[in-house]
C-alpha cells in the first residue's frame, strides 16, 4: 500500500508554493532564513517550471533546482516537488499546435496562460511522461523530498477539449464503455430527433449545435473529459511510484469551488496517495467560514475520513474575484486552523513570496510586498508557532455527526439545458442544507449515493437529480435499518444516462419517500408561497412547488397558497425502523432549520443550545487523545462547555468545565484521557 504521509515530515505541514525562479538567486538565502523564522516545514516547488527545466526539446537544466532543494534541505524544510505538466513550454506548442485545446465553439486556445492542454494529445502525453521520468530519476533519493505533486488543479481552467484528436479518443472510450454502437444509441436515446448512429466514426464530441444537443451525449462527454485527465494523472503517478517508491503522490483538488465542478473527486480520491485540496474564500456576501467548513468536510470525505492536507489557501485577499478584500486580523489563523480541525494535516498557502510580475502579483502571500514589518507576516509567524504546538494531533480523525449526499455526476446532468426552471441551483441547495446543519453545530461527512451510510443517524440529500437504481436501493435499506433521511425536491428523477426513471417521479426514491409527484410547478421570478405546519406555523418558500401525492407518507407541512395550495409540501414516511422526510419546495437555510430540527429528533440527535451562532466546535480523536477545536467567528467573547478537563494547546493553560474563546479567536483543547468531570 502506498505511503500516505509526506516522507520525513514529523510536524504539521506549514508553508506554501515556492517559486524561486521568479527571483534572483541572491534572494534565495533570505527566503530560507525567513522560512526558518516563520516555522515553515514544507514548500511546494517546481509546479510551473517546465520551460526552465527543459529549455529546448530534450535539453535539460536541473542545476538551479538542485541548488534550491539542497538549500531547503540544509534549513530543515521538506519539499513537495511538482511535475510541471500544467504548462508545457512555448517550444512544445510551436512543435505541436494541436496539443492546444479547442472550445466547444471550435476556437483553438493560444499559449500564454496555464492549463491550456488537450489531454488526449499523444504528443502531450509523451512529453509529460518524459519530463516526469527525468525528475523522478534525478530526485528520487534527494533527502528533502517529502511528496510528489503532479500537475496543478486539474480541470482549471480547461477540462474538455473538442478537437479531432479528442473525437477519436472519445469513440474509443465509448467502445470500452458500451461495447457497441447499438448500446450507445440505447444509452443516449438517439431515437429522439433522429440522432441514431450506425458507426462510431459518425460520433463527434458534443460541439455547438443550432439548438439543444443530446443531453446523454453531453453527460458522457463530461465523464470522458474527467476520465482523460485522470488517465494522465495516473500515468505520471505510476512513473513516480516505479522510480521513487516510498514517496506519496498527490495532485491538488479544488473540492468545493464551483469553478472546478468538472472533476469527479470521488473517483480521483481513489487514485491519489494523499488527498490534498486548495481552498479560497468566496467573498460574495455569504458567511465565508461556512463555505470553508464545507470545503474541509468534503475534502476529508473524499479521503474516506482519513487525514488530508490543505495544500493552498491565501494569507489575505486573492486577485481573481470581482472584489478582493483583505482578511481581517486573526482571520487567517481561524481559516487555517478551521481546515486542521476538519482533518487537514497542516496549512499551506499560495504562495511564499508575493510576485512582482504576472497575473497573480496582487494575490496575497506569506511574505507580502510589505515585507516582514507587515501584519500579515506577524500573523504568519504566529500561525507557524501555533501549528507547531499542535503536532501531537497528527493522524487523528475528525468526528462527524451526520452525512450529506454529494455527487458530481448528478450535478453535471442537472446543469444541462432545458430543465423545469433556471432558478433551481443544485449547488445553492447543497450550500443551504449545509449551512443549516452547520448552524445546528453538526459536523458533516459527505458521501456518494451508493456508499455505506449505516454509521450516520441522519443523512441529508439536498440535490440528487441523477439517482441510480442502486442509490435508490441503498437509501431504502438505510431507512429500513433505522436511519433518518431528508430529501429535497427534484431528486431521484433520472438514471445514469439522464433517462427519466419509469413511472411517476421521484423515480428511484418513490418507495423510500412513500409518495409520488404528479407535476412540478416552478414559480415565477420573485414569486413566493407559504407553507403551514404544526401549530399553525408558517414558512416562506420560493422557486419551486410540486403536486405531491402521499402514498404512505404523512403530510407535516401543507402549501397554504400558490399552484399546489392545500397539497402536501413536507412529508414524513415511516419505513421499517427509520423515517424519510421529503421537502418539495425551496426553503432558505433558516427555514430549513425547522424541518431539520424535526428530523434530528427522529434521529436522536440532541440540539446544541449551549453554543451561539457562528461559534464552531469540532473534534479530532485518535491514539494521541481527543482534541476540541473552538472557533469564535463573532465580535463577542464566549464560553464553550467542556465535558472533561484539558489543556489548551495554543496557550498551555488548563481548562475545566468551560473554555473561554475571545472574539475572533481559536482555542484547541486536548482532553485529559476523556475523564469526565464529577
Amino acid at each position: 500500500m502506498p505511503d500516505t504521509t509526506p516522507k520525513g515530515l514529523t510536524r504539521l505541514a506549514f508553508g506554501g508554493d515556492y517559486n524561486p525562479e521568479q527571483w534572483p538567486e541572491s534572494v534565495w538565502q533570505e527566503d530560507a532564513r525567513l522560512m526558518r523564522e516563520a516555522g515553515v516545514t514544507m514548500v511546494s516547488v517546481g509546479i510551473f517550471s517546465w520551460a526552465l527545466l527543459e529549455p529546448e526539446p530534450g535539453a535539460h537544466d536541473f542545476c538551479w533546482l538542485d541548488r534550491i532543494l539542497d538549500l531547503l534541505h540544509e534549513h530543515g524544510i521538506r519539499v513537495d516537488l511538482g511535475t510541471p505538466t500544467v504548462v508545457p513550454p512555448a517550444w512544445f506548442y510551436r512543435a505541436h499546435p494541436d496539443a492546444l485545446p479547442v472550445s466547444r465553439e471550435g476556437v483553438r486556445y493560444s499559449f500564454g496562460s496555464r492549463g491550456a492542454i488537450c489531454h488526449s494529445s499523444p504528443a502531450y502525453r509523451a512529453a509529460a511522461a518524459a519530463i516526469t521520468t527525468k525528475l523522478a530519476e534525478r530526485y528520487a533519493g534527494h533527502p528533502a523530498l517529502a511528496l510528489w505533486h503532479v500537475h496543478n488543479e486539474y480541470g482549471v481552467p480547461v477540462s474538455a477539449c473538442y478537437c479531432g484528436i479528442c473525437a477519436g479518443h472519445f469513440r474509443r472510450w465509448l467502445d470500452r464503455r458500451y461495447g457497441s454502437v447499438d448500446a450507445v444509441n440505447q444509452a443516449w436515446g438517439t431515437a429522439f430527433w433522429g440522432q441514431r448512429y450506425t458507426s462510431y466514426e459518425q460520433i463527434d464530441p458534443p460541439r455547438l449545435t443550432p439548438t439543444v444537443g443530446n443531453p446523454a451525449q453531453q453527460l458522457d462527454y463530461r465523464r470522458f473529459a474527467d476520465d482523460t485527465m485522470r488517465e494522465n494523472f495516473v500515468a505520471e503517478r505510476d512513473i513516480l511510484h516505479r522510480l521513487c517508491p516510498g514517496v506519496p503522490v498527490t495532485t491538488n483538488f479544488m473540492t468545493a469551488l464551483s469553478q472546478c465542478d468538472s472533476v469527479d473527486y470521488w473517483a480521483w480520491g481513489r487514485e491519489v496517495d494523499l488527498v490534498t485540496n486548495d481552498h479560497y474564500l468566496i467573498t460574495d456576501g455569504r458567511r465565508t467560514h461556512v463555505n470553508l467548513a464545507m470545503a474541509a468536510d468534503l475534502s476529508r470525505s473524499v479521503a474516506g475520513g482519513a487525514p488530508w492536507l490543505l495544500l493552498e489557501h491565501s494569507t489575505s485577499g486573492v486577485n481573481w474575484q470581482p472584489r478582493n478584500p483583505a482578511k481581517r486580523p486573526g482571520e487567517m489563523a481561524r481559516n487555517s486552523l478551521g481546515h486542521v480541525a476538519r482533518g487537514s494535516e497542516g496549512a499551506m498557502f499560495f504562495q511564499w513570496r508575493q510576485s512582482r510580475r504576472g497575473a497573480e502579483k496582487f494575490h496575497s502571500s506569506m511574505l507580502p510586498h510589505a515585507g516582514t514589518e507587515s501584519r500579515v507576516w506577524r500573523e504568519v509567524v504566529r500561525l507557524g508557532a501555533d501549528l507547531d504546538s499542535l503536532a501531537a494531533l497528527r493522524g487523528t480523525r475528525t468526528v462527524p455527526d451526520v452525512a450529506m449526499l454529494w455527487d458530481w455526476q448528478s450535478w453535471w446532468a442537472q446543469s444541462l439545458e432545458w430543465r423545469p426552471t433556471e432558478d433551481h441551483d443544485a449547488r445553492e441547495r447543497a450550500d443551504s442544507f449545509y449551512e443549516s446543519l452547520y448552524d445546528r453545530h453538526l459536523t458533516v461527512d459527505f458521501a456518494h449515493p451508493e456508499a455505506d451510510l449505516s454509521a450516520y443517524p441522519l443523512v441529508v440529500v439536498p440535490a440528487l437529480y441523477l439517482a441510480t437504481e442502486a442509490a435508490g436501493r441503498n437509501l431504502r435499506a438505510y431507512v429500513e435499518n433505522g436511519g433518518t433521511l431528508v430529501v429535497s425536491y427534484f431528486s431521484g428523477i433520472v438514471d445514469e444516462h439522464d433517462a427519466v426513471h419509469p413511472g411517476a417521479h421521484p423515480g428511484a426514491l418513490r418507495d423510500v419517500l412513500g409518495l409520488t409527484v404528479e407535476e412540478w410547478s416552478p414559480l415565477g421570478a420573485g414569486e413566493s408561497v407559504r407553507i403551514t405546519g404544526p401549530g399553525g406555523a408558517t414558512l416562506p418558500t420560493d422557486v419551486w412547488t410540486e403536486f405531491v401525492v402521499a402514498c404512505g407518507a404523512e403530510t407535516v407541512w401543507t402549501y397554504a397558497d400558490g399552484p399546489a395550495a392545500g397539497g402536501p409540501a413536507v412529508t414524513r414516511h415511516r419505513l421499517g425502523q427509520g423515517t424519510a422526510w421529503y421537502v418539495s419546495t425551496r426553503l432558505d437555510a433558516a427555514s430549513l432549520d425547522t424541518i431539520l430540527g424535526a428530523a434530528c429528533e427522529d434521529a436522536g440527535i440532541a440540539p446544541r443550545g449551549d453554543l451561539p451562532r457562528d461559534v464552531e466546535v469540532v473534534r479530532r480523536s485518535g491514539d494521541s487523545g481527543t482534541y476540541v477545536f473552538a472557533f469564535n467567528h463573532t465580535a463577542r467573547d464566549t464560553k464553550v462547555p467542556l465535558e472533561a478537563l484539558g489543556t489548551e494547546l495554543l496557550s498551555g493553560e488548563r481548562a475545566a468545565g468551560h473554555l473561554a474563546v475571545p472574539a475572533g479567536s481559536v482555542r484547541v483543547v486536548r482532553l485529559d484521557d476523556r475523564r469526565l468531570l464529577p
